[in-house]
């Protein structure tokens, strides 16, 4: 593939402006580490060479959950940054924030940029925005589940790894096969809430909770213990017991041991291609997610992860007018088309994706458009647009401590998921209260 310097990158994307005695300073705070933040700073410096009037500055503010406490904390103080990337999972709670929040399509309308919201891929932009359609936020990097698989691990046990691995049962079949042929990690997955159950009901179009999964009200119910969401944790609990599923933690801490070649299947975020490839001293391959076979008319589509980036009131206009000249730089074409391959981010745009596919990115690099495919290969039903709850990021925290009471041997699957769904529905009642 012909990869596109930084120069030409900066050439093509150049903004015109009137240069200003001062340059005025976007602060852009965020929850990205690693090979993925080195991958942001460069994109943070090539906008603010390609111009003379703003300049963003990028500072971590720890992990997701980190990163929206800290700018929930900054606006009560008056200190808030222009732009917050927040998780998907606080974006009930975003939309909820009245007087926070500056919606997107308001910065990029006011700011007179050129901004065409069906220039988004709909499956992405859809999570971000309101029952009329707008914008809220900007989806910056979004991911959707899939399935990596260490070639070299499969070969070591015997294994052919090209071998069928679409369902959870064929995968079973591997992973026993992995653990009979000396793999001391032949499973393991990482943000286990987020894959396992909420992305394993929209997949089979199960309900994750009522009221379309919390988008048409706050008045929502958990409903994540049906027999299915009981049986494939069960699974799970079973391949904990002797072996089969090695536990790493609850957010992405199973891309370090899988990098390291030490397990042969790991399920993550199409996100973690980018420190995969960075890493890696074996053969890969990207693999759908795999789907319960018995379930009827499965699989449907995954749902979206990743964060958005979102625009903070308080601020004078001609900071929105930075922030919307950084977002229309993020989203020309060949900028948004070297993100996601760097990635494994979902192109946001049409654009990039046909781009991406000009380059030839996608035959060079088999597997990189799975997660595409999954997000976009089905219309979306109302089990499977997404999940948007509010204080969704304490429900997942009750989430996993449930599943990591299933994995330790202390709880079985219903027991688990039955008392999840009570103490979820507690959170839930008392955000609706307060937001009423």
């Amino acid at each position: 593939m012909t990869r596109l310097t930084l120069a030409a990158l900066a050439a093509t994307t150049l903004l015109t402006a009137t240069p200003a005695s001062a340059q005025v300073q976007i602060d852009f705070w965020h929850a990205f580490t690693g090979r993925l933040a080195e991958l942001l700073d460069a994109q943070v410096a090539q906008f603010n060479e390609s111009q003379s009037d703003y300049q963003v500055v990028a500072a971590p503010k720890g992990n997701y959950s980190e990163a929206l406490n800290a700018g929930i904390a900054a606006f009560r103080a008056g200190e808030q940054p222009h732009i917050l990337q927040v998780f998907e999972v606080g974006t009930a709670s975003m939309m909820a924030a009245e007087g926070a929040v500056k919606p997107v399509f308001e910065v990029m309308e006011e700011a007179g940029a050129d901004f065409d919201p069906d220039a988004y891929l709909a499956a992405v932009t859809g999570y971000y925005s309101n029952t009329e359609g707008e914008m809220l936020s900007y989806p910056y990097n979004s991911s959707t589940p899939v399935m990596y698989i260490n070639r070299d691990a499969f070969e070591e046990a015997g294994l052919d790894p090209d071998m069928e691995l679409e369902t959870w049962a064929q995968v079973e079949e591997a992973v026993t096969a992995l653990k009979e042929g000396g793999s001391s990690c032949p499973f393991t997955t990482a943000w286990q809430s987020w894959v396992q159950l909420e992305s394993f009901s929209a997949y089979h179009n199960l309900p994750f909770s009522s009221q379309e999964n919390g988008f048409a009200g706050f008045d929502t119910e958990l409903q994540f213990n049906g027999p299915e969401q009981i049986a494939h944790i069960a699974m799970l609990g079973e391949w904990t017991e002797d072996g089969r599923f090695i536990y790493a933690g609850r957010r992405n801490e199973a891309g370090q041991p899988f990098r390291a070649g030490e397990c042969a299947i790991m399920t993550e975020s199409s996100a973690g291609y980018a420190g995969v490839k960075d890493e890696a001293e074996f053969a890969f391959d990207i693999r759908p997610l795999p789907y319960n076979g018995e379930i009827e008319d499965a699989p449907y589509n995954t749902i979206i992860g990743g964060a958005s980036l979102w625009v903070l009131e308080g601020h004078e206009p001609e900071k929105y007018e930075g922030v919307a000249a950084f977002l229309n730089f993020l989203s020309t074409p060949e900028i948004q088309a070297q993100w996601h391959q760097d990635t494994g981010y979902l192109p946001i745009t049409t654009a990039a994706y046909t781009l991406s596919q000009e380059q030839g990115f996608y035959e060079e690099n088999p597997g990189t458009d799975i997660a595409i495919i999954q997000m976009t290969g089905k219309e979306p039903t109302p089990n499977s647009k997404g999940v948007r709850l509010g204080s969704f990021d304490q429900v997942r925290t009750v989430i996993d401590e449930e599943l990591e009471a299933v994995w330790a041997g202390d709880k079985t699957a219903e027991e688990a998921l039955n008392t999840a769904v009570e103490r979820g529905n507690q959170l839930l009642r008392r955000f609706e209260q307060a937001n009423r």
